[in-house]
């Protein structure tokens, strides 16, 4: 796509004016802008089935957003079914993040969520409502075997970035977009290729990677996303799309960096580039990463790293880790992964990753109430030393089925489940043997059967707390 800088920018402002000039007026209103139909008017509309597809080179018939809908946080505590004590200095732009990547394909198995009062909802709304201001979308080059069945997990491709951006978005969200260069789940166990590069050598593989990030960036801001940050690569900390050497990692974050940085020239927009490790708990190996990428010249902005509390130190040794990259290499730093467990039970019958019982960290039990403490609790600890934000992982992934249902024909069919049987080709190891349901369930911030629970406020209570009749065993030390 070579397509002329002026160009982009009036597709992208024809595409997302109503947003911009809505976004001025709307407050946890529904009230439209003032010239808000005049700009509708100005853009060719197409079906939802069309917009599900949007791509960059049909930018004209994309459906405008419409009016953008936001919640303001409250200015005093709150009562509350949790107890939070406040975190008074917080910024209000500190970010609130929640991943919420599996939404669609929970949807199109059935599931349905609900508001506080028990009311059938868009979840994204509900998110906004309970303070989250940034939506975080992970992104596979290719979930589908050859006769296109699903991977699973979401089955996230670009399409379905832009369907949930675009209704994270229309709530006053910004997006995070979250490229794993990978068919499939990325992490440290496994870095696989996407099929298409399978036996590429790295240049060619660095120019594969380089045009896919900035024909779905394209496509994914020509739709009218409001991305504010893009991670190039996903805990990469033993390799990248099949790379291990640290300078041939080096090369693709340097060709995905470089996609961003004209893509957001291009558009006009201020778009975050994040680097995205984990096992952060060994801070000289953290340091030591920072450092090659130092050395390798990698143009990044954030240094984003996963923390899971009961598998990644303790929280005084995330904040050393944060402190140091700040103050060794001069990056910002965002918690990209987070959680707790609210419950020890498992919703889908396919057992959960977390079991509620060997994996609690001392003083924050298995209940809604320790859930909402720890997550305050990292937001502090991070925003004290200098952390930018914290993005709850897959807080909207609840069980498609009891354990009593028969829930295997709807993962296999939707990608609901963490992994399809169809995926044994592209990882026979790991999803190939252990394809199932989903194994976050006791760990989602909405019940078993869609409803929120009170744990999700935690993000609207973060700077003037709530306060609530508390149980003795409830009361924070």
């Amino acid at each position: 796509m070579n397509r002329g800088k002026s160009w982009k920018r009036l597709a992208a402002i024809f595409v997302s004016a109503g947003l911009c000039l809505e976004t001025m007026w709307g407050c946890g209103t529904k009230e439209a802008a003032p010239d808000s139909e005049a700009v509708a008017e100005s853009v060719e509309v197409s079906s939802d089935a069309a917009v599900e597809n949007a791509t960059a080179e049909s930018v004209s018939q994309a459906e405008p957003i419409g009016e953008i809908v936001t919640f303001p946080l409250p200015q005093t505590s709150e009562e509350s079914e949790i107890f939070l004590a406040p975190i008074p200095d917080i910024a209000d732009d500190f970010i609130r993040g929640m991943d919420a990547s599996a939404v669609l394909a929970e949807e199109k198995s059935g599931v349905k969520y609900y508001n506080y009062d028990g009311e059938e909802q868009d979840v994204f709304m509900t998110l906004a409502q309970s303070g989250v201001n940034y939506i975080r979308l992970r992104v596979w080059n290719d979930p589908y075997d050859e006769n296109g069945n699903g991977y699973g997990g979401g089955n996230n491709d670009v399409p379905t970035a832009i369907e949930l951006g675009r209704r994270a978005t229309r709530y006053g969200m910004k997006v995070c977009i979250d490229f794993h260069y990978s068919d499939f789940w990325a992490d440290p166990k496994k870095q696989f290729a996407p099929k298409a590069w399978e036996g590429m050598r790295l240049e060619e593989k660095c120019d594969a990677l380089y045009d896919f990030t900035k024909e779905s960036l394209e496509e994914i801001l020509d739709a009218g996303v409001d991305v504010g940050m893009v991670q190039i690569g996903n805990e990469i900390n033993n390799g990248m799309s099949g790379e291990k050497k640290m300078a041939d990692v080096a090369q693709l974050l340097k060709a995905g960096g470089r996609a961003v940085r004209e893509t957001a020239e291009e558009y006009d927009r201020e778009i975050k580039v994040a680097v995205h490790y984990t096992d952060i708990h060994n801070e000289g190996q953290t340091e030591g990463i920072a450092a090659d990428l130092e050395r390798e010249a990698v143009d990044y902005d954030i240094f984003a790293f996963s923390y899971y509390p009961f598998w990644h130190g303790d929280m005084e040794n995330m904040q050393a880790v944060a402190r140091m990259l700040q103050e060794k290499f001069g990056k910002q730093v965002v918690i990209a992964e987070t959680s707790y467990c609210y419950t020890s039970e498992d919703g889908d019958g396919s057992g959960n990753s977390v079991n509620g019982v060997d994996d609690l960290v001392p003083g924050y039990g298995a209940t809604v109430q320790s859930q909402a403490t720890m997550i305050r609790d990292i937001c502090e600890a991070a925003d004290e030393a200098g952390v930018r934000g914290v993005f709850y992982w897959e807080g909207t992934w609840i069980p498609v089925g009891n354990t009593k249902a028969k829930n295997s024909p709807i993962w296999e069919e939707f990608g609901s489940g963490w992994a399809s049987s169809y995926a044994k080709e592209y990882d026979p190891n790991d999803a190939g043997k252990y394809y199932g349901g989903c194994s976050w369930d006791n760990q989602a911030m909405f019940d078993f059967d869609g409803h929120p629970l009170p744990s999700l406020n935690v993000f609207k209570y973060l700077k003037y707390g709530s306060t609530a009749p508390l149980a003795v065993e409830q009361v924070p030390d």
